[in-house]
């Protein structure tokens, strides 16, 4: 008979794809080092999370197992019209795990208590219930994932948290960087759905970051100051937690070995190095049909190689009937397809992106400035022209661009609410593909990337950071 494992991790992500995906990736490092892991969502969720990893094939390492948890799933559709692009149409299915995940993950951890040493649950920041009911087991514990960049956790403590005490560290940034606001950047709808978050944290023990010191030393180390580290906690910081290296070769997006190869991959193989701009806005953000126009124009008078991905934002439930009268097709200009066939590509469907950005065609990454992205992005070395839409987004793009000058804002946060014109999209894309000044931030980039993939290296500072968090739940 097989013994019990000593330890065994539980993960529990936000039912949100950028947060599937980096708390799925987190799963296949812990796994790695022989550690079993159970993986907590929806059914659907399990699915789209394993469906659209890249890199790597969850069916094939024996020791994550999923449990598929029931989900009442509400459909409402993304509103592209919405003055504030944040994703409230998500908020229910958000809710709805809140309320019916409970009972099974409390089931599911006292099941495992009884065999286990240690139960381990690593849970997103958002759904911060989950510590609690890892405190009602004699043997458990929980940690929590940061899902966005250590520069905006910081501003969120010393700001929401502390009320922008007088911290050396941090006025000895950029004044400017200090006191800029992003009002708007969260909506109201969100706001009580955030702040309970916070109390439920205090059931944690520790912190995981998914960052590295090459990309952000040095608010890690702040962070790891008093008065934002308590002192019963720890924090990690492991990342980037997506591949960096050995990515799937034939581009696969889904667990089956025998999926095609994407047609954009093929496509990029003909381009020169460098020559292509990928364009994509993530998956909580759906654009006008107005501003989807001016990008259009903007792109076609660029006269720069593009990759868009032109799709909706994601619903809770992403499998749902896409042949709804409630969704909207995307239209573009008339004839607009035909008239950039060979110097521009429009992916309508699910993109690999990791695969484009590691291709040696890619030369720029045109995004909404998530943490996702932009991490993705700077692991492959890969600059950004960052277009914010909600939530750390502006955050990320002071980070990116007046911090690491690894690219640059498209447009001020003050100006969200307008449409970007076609000039302005039009000078973006020139500025970053072919100017002096996005040449310098490519190399900055490349520089980076470089480091930053050393960190996830066999003796990078990521990896032993990694190590020592394992080697801690793993304690006697």
């Amino acid at each position: 008979m097989e013994a019990a494992p000593a330890v065994v991790v539980v993960v529990v992500p936000l039912p949100a794809q950028s947060h599937l995906n980096q708390l799925l990736n987190f799963s296949r490092l812990v796994s790695e080092r022989g550690i079993p892991v159970h993986y907590v969502g929806s059914a659907t969720h399990n699915r789209q999370a394993k469906h659209r990893v890249q890199g790597w094939d969850p069916a094939r390492i024996s020791n994550i197992q999923f449990h598929d948890f029931p989900l009442p799933f509400h459909k409402p559709p993304p509103d592209p019209n919405a003055l504030n692009q944040w994703a409230t149409h998500l908020l229910p299915t958000f809710e709805a795990a809140h309320l019916n995940f409970r009972e099974p993950l409390a089931e599911l951890l006292r099941s495992l208590s009884l065999t286990a040493r240690r139960v381990v649950v690593v849970h997103d920041s958002l759904m911060a219930f989950a510590a609690k009911e890892a405190s009602s087991i004699p043997n458990g514990e929980a940690y929590y994932i940061n899902t966005g960049s250590a520069f905006c956790v910081l501003f969120f403590k010393w700001e929401a948290l502390l009320g922008r005490p007088s911290i050396p560290e941090i006025e000895s940034l950029d004044e400017d960087l200090i006191d800029l606001k992003f009002d708007g950047c969260i909506a109201h709808e969100y706001v009580n759905f955030v702040t309970r978050q916070i109390d439920l944290l205090a059931f944690d023990v520790g912190e995981l970051n998914n960052t590295c010191r090459p990309l952000e030393g040095k608010f890690i180390d702040i962070l790891a100051q008093e008065p934002f580290l308590e002192k019963t906690k720890r924090q990690w910081a492991i990342g980037p937690l997506n591949p960096v290296v050995a990515l799937d070769s034939a581009g696969g997006t889904s667990s089956s070995s025998s999926i095609l190869r994407h047609k954009c991959l093929e496509w990029l193989d003909r381009q020169p190095p460098n020559s292509v701009l990928y364009v994509s806005f993530g998956t909580m953000t759906s654009l006008s049909n107005e501003q989807i126009r001016e990008m259009a124009i903007g792109l076609e008078r660029s006269e720069q190689r593009f990759i868009w991905v032109l799709r909706e934002a994601d619903c809770g439930d992403v499998y749902a009937n896409q042949d709804d009268e409630v969704r909207r097709r995307i239209e573009l200009p008339e004839g607009y397809e035909e008239r950039v066939k060979g110097v521009g590509m429009i992916v309508r469907d699910w993109a690999p992106q990791l695969q484009i950005l590691a291709h040696e065609s890619t030369g720029g990454f045109l995004t909404q400035c998530g943490w996702n992205s932009c991490i993705e992005s700077l692991s492959l070395g890969v600059p950004v022209a960052a277009w914010p839409m909600l939530g750390d987004q502006p955050r990320n793009t002071l980070l990116v661009s007046k911090l690491l000058r690894v690219g640059f804002a498209v447009r001020e946060w003050a100006n969200k609410d307008e449409v970007a014109s076609s000039t302005v999209i039009e000078n973006a894309v020139r500025k970053l593909m072919v100017s002096e000044d996005g040449k310098d931030m490519r190399r900055r980039a490349e520089e980076l990337g470089v480091a930053i993939r050393q960190a996830v290296s066999k003796d990078g500072t990521s990896t032993a950071e990694l190590d020592s968090f394992l080697t801690h739940i793993s304690r006697p």
